[in-house]
């Protein structure tokens, strides 16, 4: 490999002037400066000279602030000035590169070259985070409780629903964060340096290390296939193309060079001197100067939030809210109870063991089960319609979710280049443009891309007949991103019959972007008189706005030339002078267009009906966003790119995202941005669609972040969810899905609080009046049982129309205020039997305890199961709206057996008696009653309140 000579190196004045810098950058900020702190002090040294504007309102870090002003500092400066900056090298070193020693000393102080720099939680931390829930809590004091009265059976329940509960929520953390840290291996790959060597006489080395050892000061060298292990700036290049889609997203590759100084002006991803870690060279080479390793790159800027773990959703908050009032609640009523029972009885054991009962009959045991067999039941649901779910939370977030950020291709489009027409440079079809046009592409051997698929694909599916047998191809002028054009040299094959075509002759045939193609001619043919004339001035700007007019409908056009090359011209071989490619003829162009899917505009109308609204999220032009979305009928009113955003202040940036629908030529930041502006600012649970390395910070902040199974890894590791199929219609099922697993948790989560809350102050009212317990400790216990039992069915209901219609959220104040308005109707309920059985019955005797139990226990098992068919619909229950046949049979199931079981041996065990038929008359009396008191507060309630669950 030949070495570069660095002028700096020996060049006394110009080692004078970088030594002066270095020294004023220490003098300012300290003698520690010329160890770790140098970069710290550059980057102050280079904000007063170049302060980084904090753009959408200063939301980017100090840390991004420093990435972005060192990288452009780097770009604007020379190659003397870029090494004395990251001190690669010694000054009585004769040769270029650090030392193993430097080096090594180095990676000791700045640790392996990974571009992230988070400490995961351990295995022990996450289980704990996992069992330390304010609702665990309770069943395990209950559970411990229940064992010491000897309540084995209660007890061991409640123990089995924590472990369910607490396994659950560990596996989904563990296998969170585990996605994470593979983030770090994406990256792992053998990296060539150059170092120094020797202790006399010091020579260059070129040698290959692990990535993971690449540090700052570092000389790389690399070709067709690597990446770069930093952020690197360019010393030799020749003829370098890098994709930069693990940054942007988008396919198209990117024109690197050494030789240019940049300027503040240009954006940070498009500066040609600085290639960015995690980018990978297409072709060329070069040599390179890695100035950022790390947690220091502008990769990490990019990853700096991932693996960290997601703040509880609104749900979950209102879960654990709702906990917190359970247990205070819990605390004053069961001492209030325990308290009197002990005064009745003076008996502390039995009084502990009626407070330990009442205390599990307040707390809604199933919630956890109900709530993960809810998500697990729309998990199957799902996968039927090939859909992965990893995290069952995201189910419910689905439900709630109200705007779905997706990108372009693929999602909208079908991800793939097909070709729309062949025009002349008049704009009509013209066949000869396409015989040309696809000769080129056949002969063309170096980087085929999709476009010259698509002219294959058009050729060959619309039955022309061009017969390139006929052809022979003599030599190729490949691509370049200097001449965006490539030619083939192509003539008639001397076995060829056809001697009277056109095309006898040599002809160099050449194919590239408009505006270069009509650089290199000289001549158009002209439509109607069959000859070429003089291109002229007018028909250039014809030409040109013909082709802008196409590009603003969303098309990609290309130019085609023709050039006839004389026999004596070739010599015969093998064409290598590039200005061959001159006074051409302009044949015309031809447009291409990635189409958008059939399924896109159905899917995205079906979410529109369900209150998701879609925003476009892409790296794209917006001229091809707004041609596509127009198509699906997304509206393209409200409309920004990325550079525009970068411009506004924190107001207008909010305002601006929310109001938009179409948002293009983003970076993976901005994204991210745009993401949690929906969030905070405008209170939006957002929903993100993206399958690469670039989409991966939008997925990991979006409360639902959706991947592809083609996508990559890094997308699908943290994705919520995993479509097998890039179709939105199964996001619209998801949407569905996630909303009836919400509304049937919210029916439970209701109904149990409501029922719980209203059961055990009739208790206490009860506890209060009569001279013995209202129920036994074991009665209220099996009571509480068979009611839990007769909930499983829950997960398996149905819900209204006018429900998934409209995102559902979790609000606050709604479970206090429904509680207030329903809770009084059950216990009115509770107190009506009180007083039937004390006054029609004369049932307030310690000698009828027995009958009291009875009674008491099969109203409130009855109440308990039948108030859900009042809570779980708006309309009428039994007439208007009829639950599922699971939830019914569950329901008769659980009522024939508490009305039956007083008359079993097992209740004469449990000391109750048969129960008079009369008692039963009233129960249909009360029950009717019940339904018909709770259904006029129901309706009051939903005019007041405009929601009922």
């Amino acid at each position: 490999m030949e070495t570069r000579k660095f002028p700096s190196l020996n060049n006394n004045n110009n080692l004078e002037s970088s030594n002066s810098v270095r020294e004023n950058l220490v003098n300012k900020h300290g003698p520690n400066t010329r160890r770790s702190g140098f970069k710290d002090s550059v980057f102050a040294f280079l904000g007063r000279l170049m302060p980084g504007k904090k753009h959408d309102g200063g939301t980017r870090s100090e840390e991004e602030e420093k990435v972005y002003s060192w990288l452009y500092a780097l770009a604007q400066s020379e190659d003397d000035l870029v090494f004395e900056y990251v001190r690669s090298t010694e000054r009585v070193c004769i040769c270029a590169g650090l030392s193993f020693t430097e080096a090594e000393r180095r990676l000791r102080e700045s640790g392996p070259n990974v571009p992230l720099d988070y400490t995961f939680p351990r295995w022990w931390q996450l289980l704990w985070n996992a069992f330390f829930h304010p609702f665990n809590i309770i069943l395990v004091v209950l559970t411990a409780f229940s064992f010491v009265s000897r309540d084995y059976p209660n007890g061991s329940i409640m123990l089995i629903l924590v472990f369910i509960s607490v396994s659950l929520r560990f596996f989904q953390e563990f296998s969170s964060s585990k996605a994470a840290m593979k983030l770090s291996e994406f990256l792992k790959c053998p990296v060539k340096v150059q170092r120094c060597a020797g202790r006399v006489v010091q020579t260059e080395l070129i040698v290959q290390i692990d990535q993971r050892e690449v540090v700052s000061g570092d000389i790389v060298s690399f070709g067709p296939g690597d990446l770069f292990p930093g952020d690197v700036r360019l010393l030799t290049s020749k003829d370098l193309i890098v994709s930069q889609s693990s940054l942007t997203g988008e396919s198209g590759t990117t024109e690197k060079t050494a030789h240019i100084k940049e300027d503040r002006t240009t954006p940070l991803l498009e500066l040609r001197n600085i290639c960015f870690m995690g980018t990978s060279v297409v072709s060329g080479s070069g040599t390179g100067l890695v100035v950022s390793t790390g947690s220091k790159t502008y990769m990490s800027t990019i990853f700096s939030t991932i693996g960290q773990q997601k703040p509880p959703n609104a749900f979950e908050k209102g879960v654990r809210h709702v906990s917190y009032v359970l247990i205070c609640v819990m605390l004053v009523l069961v001492t209030i109870i325990v308290v009197f029972e002990y005064f009745e009885s003076h008996n502390l054991t039995e009084s502990l063991l009626f407070g330990i009962s009442v205390a599990s009959a307040l707390t809604p045991q199933m919630l956890p089960l109900i709530v993960n067999t809810s998500l697990a039941k729309g998990a199957l649901a799902m996968a039927r319609d090939r859909c992965i779910v990893k995290n069952l939370s995201a189910i419910q977030n689905m439900g709630t979710m109200d705007i779905l950020c997706m990108d372009k291709t693929g999602t909208l489009t079908m991800d793939r280049v097909i070709m729309i027409d062949h025009l002349d440079s008049w704009g009509l079809p013209k066949e000869r443009v396409l015989c040309f046009a696809f000769l080129n592409s056949y002969f063309k051997t170096e980087l085929k891309n999709p476009v010259d698929d698509a002219i294959l694909a058009y050729v060959y599916t619309s039955g022309y007949r061009f017969e390139p047998s006929k052809w022979r191809k003599i030599d190729e002028i490949p691509f370049d991103f200097t001449r965006r054009r490539v030619s083939v040299i192509i003539e008639k094959d001397s076995n060829a019959k056809d001697r009277n075509h056109d095309c006898l002759d040599r002809f160099m045939v050449t194919k590239g972007a408009l505006e270069e193609v009509l650089k290199i001619c000289c001549f158009v043919e002209h439509v109607n008189k069959g000859v070429s004339l003089p291109l002229s001035l007018e028909d250039h700007q014809r030409i040109l706005h013909m082709g802008e007019e196409l590009s603003n409908d969303g098309l990609r056009v290309l130019g085609v030339a023709l050039r006839r090359i004389k026999t004596e011209t070739s010599g015969g071989g093998a064409v290598k002078d590039e200005t061959v490619e001159s006074n051409m003829v302009f044949l015309g162009l031809v447009t291409f267009f990635d189409p958008p899917k059939d399924s896109a505009k159905q899917a995205l109308w079906r979410l529109a009906e369900k209150g998701v609204k879609a925003k476009v999220l892409t790296g794209d032009s917006l001229s091809l966003s707004i041609k596509v979305c127009k198509e699906v009928g997304i509206r393209t009113t409200h409309v920004i790119t990325g550079p525009d955003l970068e411009l506004l202040d924190h107001a207008a940036f909010h305002e601006t995202v929310n109001r938009a629908t179409v948002l293009a030529r983003l970076t993976p930041t901005q994204k991210l941005r745009v993401v949690q502006s929906l969030q905070t600012a405008g209170d939006h649970i957002v929903g993100f669609l993206g399958d690469g390395i670039n989409d991966s910070l939008a997925l990991d902040a979006a409360d639902v972040g959706i991947s592809v199974d083609s996508g990559a890894s890094v997308a699908k590791d943290f994705a919520d969810i995993i479509l097998l199929e890039k179709d939105l219609n199964v996001l619209a099922a998801g949407v569905q899905r996630g909303r009836v697993t919400y509304g049937n948790t919210m029916k439970y989560i209701k109904m149990s609080v409501v029922a719980n809350i209203g059961s055990v102050l009739s208790l206490f009212i009860a506890t209060l009046f009569l001279p013995f317990e209202p129920l036994t400790p074991r009665q209220l216990l099996t009571q509480n049982f068979l009611y839990n039992v007769g909930q499983i069915a829950i997960p398996w209901d149905k819900m209204e129309e006018g429900y998934v219609k409209i995102p559902q959220r979790w609000s606050p104040k709604d479970l206090p205020l429904f509680i207030l308005w329903n809770g009084p109707v059950c216990s009115l309920c509770d107190i009506a039997t009180l007083l039937f059985l004390w006054f029609y019955y004369g049932a307030y005797s310690p000698l009828d305890a027995k009958f009291f139990h009875s009674a008491w226990f099969v109203e409130g098992l009855l109440m308990q199961t039948l108030i859900f068919h009042m809570f779980r619909t708006e309309k009428i229950p039994f007439i208007q709206d009829v639950a599922s046949w699971p939830v019914i049979c569950s329901t008769v199931l659980v009522s024939a057996v508490g009305i039956a079981l007083p008359f079993t041996p097992i209740g004469k065990v449990m000391k109750m008696i048969d129960l008079p038929l009369s008692y039963f008359g009233f129960l249909v009396v009360l029950f009717l009653g019940y339904f018909s008191l709770g259904q006029v507060v129901k309706r009051i309630y939903i005019l007041v309140y405009k929601r009922w669950l």
